[in-house]
């Protein structure tokens, strides 16, 4: 024990806060706010003492609880890896239409999407696949249709068709889109153009 601890004659009470965690605080002074009076008080040795004595989890009471409830809660049953059918991304995504968004950054507005379309480079996601699949798409402009577009009042339509390679097969994205909600329906074909 140092000089100072044995010379200090203030009085401390223990203190306890929502979370259950322990402190010591001076008994002439307000609790700081979030605190309560646990009910021990003396000496700070006698305090401490006493928070060593009672305080045995140190976990948070909010983590405990937390902890508790999981324990408490059977794991889901597992569940069956779907088979996989041996069919390629690219064979999925050329039979039928599929929900497609266009994606740009930093914000997706009709603005932006006609200043990606003039730089030829778009980037489409088809929503539904796992993880929604995204190809950076070339634009073949001369296959593109924007004449159903508005592009300053962010209406209309846009047909847009451009160049890729995935899983090393060159396919072309085909995609109509709706300038108000930067959504529409996709598919891929196979090219013999792709980049």
């Amino acid at each position: 024990m140092t000089d100072e601890e044995f010379d200090d004659t203030t009085v401390y009470r223990v203190v306890m806060n929502h979370e259950e965690q322990y402190s010591i605080w001076p008994s002439d002074r307000d609790l700081p706010a979030g605190w309560r009076d646990e009910g021990t008080s003396g000496p700070k040795a006698a305090c401490l003492a006493h928070i060593e004595e009672v305080w045995t989890d140190m976990r948070p009471l909010s983590l405990r609880k937390f902890m508790e409830e999981v324990a408490s809660t059977p794991p889901p049953p597992e569940q069956d890896e779907p088979e996989d059918d041996g069919e390629s991304l690219v064979s999925r995504l050329s039979t039928g239409e599929h929900p497609v968004e266009v994606t740009i950054r930093p914000e997706r507005t009709a603005a932006a999407l006609r200043e990606a379309i003039e730089r030829g480079y778009v980037f489409i996601r088809f929503t539904q696949t796992e993880g929604g699949t995204e190809l950076g798409v070339r634009l073949d402009l001369s296959a593109c249709d924007l004449g159903g577009a508005d592009f300053d009042t962010a209406t209309g339509h846009v047909a847009l068709a451009g160049d890729l390679t995935l899983d090393f097969e060159p396919v072309r994205c085909i995609a109509d889109i709706d300038l108000a909600t930067m959504t529409g329906f996709g598919h891929l074909t196979a090219s013999e153009h792709a980049a």
